[in-house]
């Protein structure tokens, strides 16, 4: 049996995973009572298994092994085709939403968008879960394919670190001159282990890995939201949002009402793996530093939460201070203090959960608004969004190291400007960031900005204002779909997904092709847009 699927195209075992992952939700929906939507999801599963069956058989025949330039093909077809087939089931549940809506529906989920089309108190339970299963699956693939495929390739974040000779000894120890050198194989040798540099093993390695630390993380913050006051249904649904930062969640508003902010502070520590690849198993080569410490983007971040929060905290306490004088004087002062300390934590949870691109909304947010009177500051939060988390981890935007080598090469050509002839430290790798990373950064960051005016462009050629075409290019390009809701927009009236949509959030009134332009954004900021255009290579195509 292991043989038999060994053989098989990744594709295709993929997407036999998912309809497996399809008798979850329809076991759950014949034990609530949606024996309809337990069909569906019951026979799109074995239909699918049974192609999928057929096609193995099909390639048991002429197997073929896969180069590391065709993985990055099969990323591509991961989120081209298998939303055609997560979409079956929720279309056929949702008659009148159309395939089309289910579809952008699965593309935003499975790309940890978390963007919706869907009122969250008209859907179904099942297909909340659903939702939330496809974002989980989404996550745990992007923390296995940036080592597996996107790190040999040095594209997605793993170019900053790369050496440009092809020389690893920078980043390396040298062993003791006691221990014997071990001799090097060459591909010829018969005892040469080939399956080390099969990108399919490879891929099974990484995934064995990084997949049982994935799903106990899942299990702890799943049992310590329902501890702390969650119901069920919504602490599994939060804890894989937070998990793989796509932000589902299946209620109107916070989500963590019940818990309140001690279960914000849990998730608040559950966040933080989505700041760097340390967390994780893989990517040794991203760590700029030895010491946790000194990581430049967990630095960063804390920099970034930090002053964001206290920066928010005081634009709230300005806008109190007018509400205040209006209002009768509190003789004790402890509910200001309380309102004071509330507005404090919601800023900083708003900071971490939209730098992760998240996008969960804590519990003292709305009473911090209505505290000082104030709307939501849009720009601070897409900023944020726009920097993104970690390397190689379920966040999205530019990513933090790329900020971090960009920021240092400007320090240093400052100091240059004062003292000319200075001579920087910090190390090999220190110069490698200032140098070869910044300016792979800068190209990065120019040809992000560039991905965001063409979306504009694009979004805008229907009648949509131009600050609601630009919030919703930065929310897909940045995989941070809960950004539209927590912005003040215009929506737009040219489109439906059927009777639970909500247009008033910003995506569901979008006519299709706006839509269709916007998915594809979610898929180029997933993919990364160097790893895109590795597709157009010459060299790529080159056997």
């Amino acid at each position: 049996m292991t043989g038999f699927l060994l053989r098989m195209p990744l594709l295709v075992l993929l997407v036999g995973l998912a309809a497996v992952l399809m008798l979850a939700p329809a076991g759950f929906a014949s034990v609530t009572g949606y024996a309809a939507i337990a069909r569906n999801f019951f026979y799109a599963a074995l239909l699918t298994l049974t192609f999928c069956g057929l096609i193995g058989l099909a390639a048991q025949a002429n197997p073929r092994g896969q180069t590391a330039r065709e993985m990055l093909l099969l990323m591509l077809g991961v989120y081209g085709v298998l939303p055609l087939l997560l979409a079956v089931p929720f279309a056929e549940s949702q008659p009148d939403t159309g395939f089309f809506n289910a579809w952008w529906e699965m593309v935003s989920s499975l790309t940890t968008t978390g963007a919706s089309l869907y009122s969250a108190d008209l859907l179904p339970l099942p297909l909340h879960l659903w939702r939330s299963m496809v974002g989980w699956m989404g996550g745990f693939f992007v923390l296995v394919a940036a080592v597996a495929i996107l790190a040999p390739l040095r594209v997605g974040g793993f170019e900053i670190m790369s050496n440009p000779y092809g020389r690893e000894e920078y980043r390396e120890h040298l062993p003791p001159s006691d221990q014997p050198r071990r001799p090097v194989l060459h591909l010829s040798d018969p005892s040469f282990d080939t399956q080390l540099a099969d990108p399919a093993s490879r891929l099974g390695r990484a995934a064995l890995q990084v997949g049982p630390l994935y799903l106990g993380f899942t299990l702890v913050l799943w049992v310590g939201l329902l501890m702390l006051g969650d119901p069920s249904f919504v602490a599994l649904t939060r804890a894989m949002g937070t998990l793989s930062t796509s932000g589902i969640s299946p209620v109107i508003g916070p989500s963590g009402e019940a818990s309140g902010i001690p279960g914000e502070m849990l998730v608040f520590i559950f966040l933080i793996p989505a700041l760097s690849r340390r967390f994780w198993p893989g990517g040794a080569e991203l760590r700029a530093t030895e010491r946790l410490i000194e990581d430049p983007e967990l630095r960063m971040a804390l920099g970034l939460v930090l002053g964001v929060g206290v920066m928010l905290f005081l634009r709230h306490f300005l806008g109190a201070i007018e509400v205040d004088r209006a209002a009768p004087p509190d003789p004790t002062g402890m509910a200001e203090v309380g309102r004071a300390l509330s507005a404090m934590w919601g800023s900083m949870f708003s900071a971490l959960s939209y730098l992760t691109t998240t996008g969960w909304t804590s519990v003292a947010w709305a009473g911090a608004r209505s505290w000082s009177g104030l709307d939501a500051p849009g720009l601070v939060l897409a900023g944020l969004a726009l920097m993104g988390g970690g390397i190689a981890t379920t966040a999205g935007g530019v990513k933090l190291l790329r900020v971090y080598a960009l920021a240092t090469h400007g320090q240093r050509e400052m100091e240059r400007i004062i003292h000319p002839h200075s001579v920087s430290g910090g190390g090999r790798i220190a110069r490698r960031l200032r140098r070869e990373g910044a300016y792979l950064a800068f190209i990065f960051f120019m040809l992000f900005a560039i991905s965001i005016a063409l979306v504009v462009s694009l979004v805008s050629i229907h009648a949509i204002e131009f600050e609601t075409a630009t919030i919703l290019s930065i929310a897909a390009l940045t995989n941070a779909g809960p950004l539209a809701s927590a912005i003040p927009l215009t929506p737009a009236f040219e489109g439906t997904a059927g009777i639970a949509s909500a247009p008033w959030e910003g995506w569901s009134g979008l006519p299709d092709f706006t839509k269709a332009v916007l998915a594809c954004a979610m898929v180029l900021g997933r993919i990364e847009t160097l790893a895109v255009l590795a597709l157009f290579s010459p060299e790529f195509w080159r056997r």
